[in-house]
C-alpha cells in the first residue's frame, strides 16, 4: 500500500485528487495539508511514502518545503503538482529533490502512473515539461529571466509576489534580516527592477504568479 498526502492549500484541489486516488486499490490517501509548515509537521507524524506538493501556498510555500522536508526525513519521496509548467519552476523544484512534477491540467491516470513510477524508485516528469527542460539544456538559452534566479533567490522572490514582508520571510526561512536583503538585492539586480511592485508585474507577465495576488507596496 502506497502512503499519500495531499499538498495544497485549496481544498478543492485535494478533494479532486483524493477522489481519483481513492478508485486506486493500492494507494491510500493518509492527511491533507495546506501549507509547507504544515506538510512538514504531518510528514514526519505520518511517514508518507508519496507526497504530492503545491508550489504556491502561503507561508514558505512547496519549493523550501520540498527542500526542508527531503532533508530531514529519509525514504519520502515529493511530486510537484503545480498550475506552473514553464521555468523556473520544475527546475527549481527537481534541484530541491523533487522525484517528480506534474502539471494541475494532467490527466487523472497520469497522478497514478506518478506515483507508481516514484514510489518505484523512478523520477517522473509531465513529457511536455521534460521536453522543455531537455531543449532548454540543449540550446543554452533562457526563456524567462526567472531562470537565471538560485532555488533560494527563487524562494525569496516567491515570497515577495505574495505579499511577504522582508521581516516575514527572514522568520520563515530562518534566516537574518540581513541575509534575506542580499538575496532581495541580488534577485533584483538579475531581473532588471528596482522594487517589490515590478518584480510583481514582471512575474505575472511570465505567468510566475497569478492576477489574485497580494500586491506589495513599492517600498517594500
Amino acid at each position: 500500500m502506497i502512503r499519500v498526502l495531499l499538498v495544497d492549500d485549496h481544498k478543492l484541489v485535494r478533494t479532486g485528487i483524493r477522489l481519483i486516488l481513492e478508485d486506486t486499490p493500492d494507494i491510500r490517501v493518509i492527511g491533507e495539508a495546506d501549507s509547507g509548515e504544515t506538510a512538514i509537521a504531518m510528514s514526519r507524524e505520518l511517514v508518507p511514502d508519496v507526497v504530492l506538493m503545491d508550489v504556491s501556498m502561503p507561508g514558505i510555500g512547496g519549493l523550501e518545503a520540498t527542500r526542508k522536508l527531503l532533508a530531514n526525513q529519509s525514504g519520502v519521496k515529493v511530486i510537484v503538482v503545480s498550475v506552473h509548467a514553464t521555468e523556473p519552476f520544475p527546475l527549481r523544484l527537481m534541484e530541491a529533490g523533487a522525484h517528480g512534477y506534474l502539471t494541475k491540467d494532467c490527466a487523472a491516470a497520469e497522478i497514478v502512473t506518478a506515483i507508481h513510477r516514484v514510489h518505484s524508485g523512478q523520477r517522473y516528469i509531465t513529457p511536455q515539461i521534460a521536453q522543455e527542460l531537455a531543449l532548454s539544456a540543449v540550446e543554452g538559452a533562457h526563456a524567462s529571466p526567472f531562470e537565471l534566479l538560485s532555488q533560494r533567490e527563487t524562494q525569496v522572490m516567491l515570497m515577495i509576489t505574495g505579499g511577504q514582508s522582508p521581516q516575514a520571510i527572514a522568520s520563515k526561512l530562518h534566516l537574518s534580516p540581513k541575509t534575506v536583503s542580499t538575496y532581495r538585492t541580488r534577485l533584483f539586480q538579475k531581473l532588471g527592477i528596482s522594487n517589490a511592485v515590478e518584480l510583481t508585474r514582471l512575474a505575472l507577465r511570465y505567468g510566475i504568479i497569478e492576477e489574485n495576488t497580494e500586491q506589495p507596496r513599492a517600498d517594500e
